[in-house]
């Protein structure tokens, strides 16, 4: 009797551990399946977090640089909407010299005038023109206008002749030209030195330096002939 007892217990014993290591299995097989089937949706949401988090960085970046709140898209979906406090953005800022002279000869008669103003070219954007991010899984896109003269002031004004003919004499209307001749000399000059596509190169350093992404920051000039 004894021995039939533990015989019909061992029968009984291994189709029940069949049974549980089989279930066992099919878990398993269920929990890989599952892991595998939600991959992507898991992977997709930590790059999305990862993505909003550069456009805050980036966000911060320019109310920083430009106190304002560009428009940030990701993915194509709009994140944050611009706002404009400002309406230009100063990047850099140089000296200029110029100078002009005025000679005029009637009947044998010569007045001269010739003037040298010191002026402060300030290049920069036009903030008022569209300015958006598009963040994306392989690159970084910032959409904004070609920098540009944004203004010129006038720092000081040396006379360096001032001539009257006999009876060519100089008139406030001569005075008044050259004074406004020279503040547009003083632009071409600024525009010719390359201020303005040094400003947009500074521009990137700037965000560079900010904002440390494994994505390739890109910008793209919307107005005018691009400049490298």
């Amino acid at each position: 009797m004894l021995r039939h007892s533990i015989s019909t217990s061992g029968r009984i014993s291994w189709p029940v551990a069949f049974t549980l290591v089989a279930l066992l299995i099919a878990a398993v097989i269920v929990l890989i399946f599952l892991r595998i089937e939600s991959w992507p949706a898991r992977t997709a949401k930590q790059s999305t977090a990862e993505l909003e988090r550069l456009g805050k960085d980036l966000r911060a970046a320019f109310i920083d640089i430009a106190h304002l709140q560009p428009r940030i898209t990701i993915n194509n979906r709009v994140y944050m909407e611009q706002t404009r406090p400002v309406s230009e953005l100063v990047v850099l800022s140089r000296r200029i010299e110029v100078e002009h002279e005025l000679l005029h000869s009637w009947v044998g008669s010569s007045k001269r005038v010739k003037l040298h103003g010191t002026f402060t070219a300030k290049a920069g954007f036009d903030l008022r023109q569209n300015l958006s991010i598009d963040i994306r899984p392989d690159e970084i896109i910032v959409q904004l206008p070609h920098a540009q003269i944004l203004g010129i002031e006038q720092d000081q004004l040396d006379v360096l002749a001032f001539e009257n003919g006999l009876w060519n004499r100089i008139s406030g209307e001569d005075v008044q030209g050259e004074l406004s001749i020279l503040p547009q000399l003083a632009r071409e000059k600024a525009t010719e030195s390359g201020l303005p596509a040094e400003a947009e190169h500074a521009l990137r350093q700037q965000l560079e330096q900010r904002i440390h992404t494994q994505q390739p920051l890109r910008l793209i000039f919307t107005n005018g002939q691009k400049r490298e």
